[in-house]
């Protein structure tokens, strides 16, 4: 009205300014990150991504630490893991999941879980792969294993 154009904050930004434990820099991740998104079952992008993310690609993350989002009857927390995929890629991932109670007691730095990401949009984000078969995991964290000790 006077002159001046409404600049508009991207919300992943906002997010960071709000709760700084869930900043890029906290996350250990870089510019590229859009960010957390306040509650993902509003976002079409986060639906979006989320579709994408259960037929993504399946690699091995190393849980490295968490955060609770919220504990709105189930909690939903922020997983922070360093990704390795099998084609010798790694890098931080970040899955945005809601966890049972009995999840959340169980996790441990340290601890290798599949995952999956999308190869063509390297953007951190990673969901947890619940469907993915256990041999086939195993197979997975074998050959990630061969080709880092090679």
């Amino acid at each position: 009205m006077f002159g001046f154009g409404k600049r508009r904050q991207p919300i992943g930004d906002l997010v960071g300014l709000l709760r700084p434990d869930l900043s890029r820099d906290s996350l250990g991740v870089g510019p590229d990150f859009p960010g957390v998104t306040p509650n993902p079952l509003l976002s079409s992008s986060a639906r979006q991504r989320n579709r994408e993310l259960r037929v993504g690609a399946l690699a091995i993350g190393t849980l490295v630490d968490w955060r609770e989002v919220s504990a709105d009857g189930q909690p939903r927390v922020v997983l922070m893991m360093d990704v390795d995929t099998v084609e010798g890629l790694s890098f931080r991932g970040i899955a945005d999941e809601s966890l049972t109670i009995t999840e959340l007691t169980r996790l441990d730095p340290g601890q290798k879980l599949p995952v999956r990401y999308r190869p063509a949009r390297l953007d951190h984000y990673v969901a947890l792969a619940r469907d993915a078969d256990p041999a086939q995991v195993q197979q997975l964290i074998d050959r990630i294993a061969d080709r880092q000790n090679t």
